[in-house]
């Protein structure tokens, strides 16, 4: 009977009922406006963190252009920073050196309050804390460096976290060398340096618990929330799908499930399962779709995270804004507002108010409607083309 029971769990482990219909997407006007708001913000801290990190507190201009594929700039460094003079502003520290770039007062007060919130212990304790649970996602407890540098922004981990946090933790992290799953070379990946005996409880896990006052059992049937913008309905046939999809067993993200039939549902819901942990330890909820598809394919997940993500349109959202594709978690959200207030995203919203007072001295010819010719971008357009040679 015994034997009977087990063969039948593995059957319907292996199944997959999942209907040939198509699932939709719809805009969602809030999230695409929560995405749309950030708008170079990554680039913005990027750059400004390079700058501050300098003795002097100002680089070349020269030097700057050079970035501009690693900060994923579309236009030139010069007319980035000219985009921006509320945050950027240039000055020429001699005759005989080229134009250097440094942060405004204001940018600068920015900054100064956003390191004091990274050296807070209780705010150090608490990213550390992520830091592990994000590694544990993984089963080895270990990602190459490379991986982790794509969520170091949405983590909320400091431009520089391998000195200034890593360091400080030898008990939890280690910088160490594996060889890489997709390329087979030797590459620096971040370890935990002593597993925890007991894996983390995941946050579907912690909200159960929270209502039942106990810990959840394994194999609980957990259900997420699904939310979809207004007038949206879901196929009939995806619907009941939906349904009997919610009413399979949880497995925790931090389990090992690979043994599960890659095209099951149950393989799905744990896919989804890891998929919601992850974008829930971070700190805006949300990330671009590279990054998850670049972690899936390090973990073996292949094509199960664009699947997963594709089906589910009730829990991830999709946006297509700021020149790339964005995963928002949904029930993160109440229209446009984040719903966990984290430090970080208070001083990110103070640098999107600073940024949002740029642009507004642009003047158009009043007649023609054009932009009258600036000469202070062409000293910008000039240093850039000739490498920081201008006196």
């Amino acid at each position: 009977m015994a034997a009977a029971t087990t063969k039948l769990a593995r059957a319907l482990q292996q199944r997959r009922t999942f209907v040939n219909a198509r699932v939709k997407w719809v805009s969602d006007y809030y999230l695409d406006e929560a995405v749309q708001r950030e708008k170079n913000l990554k680039q913005v801290i990027s750059l400004k963190d390079r700058i501050v990190s300098s003795p002097s507190k100002s680089l070349p201009l020269s030097s700057l252009s050079l970035l501009k594929p690693l900060v994923n700039l579309h236009i030139t460094a010069a007319a980035f920073f000219q985009k921006y003079p509320s945050v950027f502003t240039t000055f020429q520290p001699s005759r005989s050196l080229p134009l250097h770039v440094r942060l405004t007062p204001q940018a600068l007060t920015l900054h100064k309050e956003e390191e004091t919130i990274h050296l807070s212990p209780p705010h150090r304790k608490v990213t550390v804390q992520r830091l592990t649970k994000f590694l544990m996602l993984t089963g080895a407890g270990s990602l190459p460096l490379y991986v982790v540098d794509r969520f170091r922004f949405d983590l909320g981990l400091p431009h520089d976290y391998i000195t200034s946090l890593i360091g400080d933790y030898p008990d939890y992290f280690e910088v160490t060398e594996i060889k890489d799953r997709l390329t087979g070379e030797k590459t620096l990946a971040l370890t935990i340096s002593s597993r925890q005996s007991n894996l983390p409880v995941s946050e579907m896990e912690r909200r159960e618990a929270t209502i039942d006052g106990f810990r959840v059992k394994k194999g609980l049937r957990i259900r997420y929330s699904m939310n979809f913008p207004k007038g949206y309905e879901l196929d009939k046939r995806v619907k009941n799908w939906v349904e009997q999809w919610q009413n399979l067993p949880y497995i925790s993200p931090y389990e090992n499930a690979f043994h599960l039939g890659s095209y099951s549902d149950q393989a799905e819901k744990w896919a989804v399962a890891v998929l919601h942990e992850l974008l829930c330890l971070l700190v805006s909820k949300k990330t671009e779709t590279d990054n998850v598809l670049c972690l899936g394919e390090y973990l073996g997940f292949g094509m199960r995270f664009k699947k997963a993500l594709v089906h589910h349109p009730g829990i991830f959202y999709m946006s297509h804004k700021i020149r790339t594709q964005t995963v928002v978690l949904r029930e993160a959200y109440h229209k446009v507002f984040l719903l966990e207030k984290h430090p970080l995203m208070g001083m990110r919203h103070q640098y999107i108010y600073l940024m949002s007072k740029s642009g507004r001295g642009l003047k158009r010819d009043s007649v023609h409607g054009i932009v009258r010719s600036n000469p202070k971008k062409r000293v910008f357009k000039a240093c850039e083309n000739d490498k920081g040679k201008c006196t």
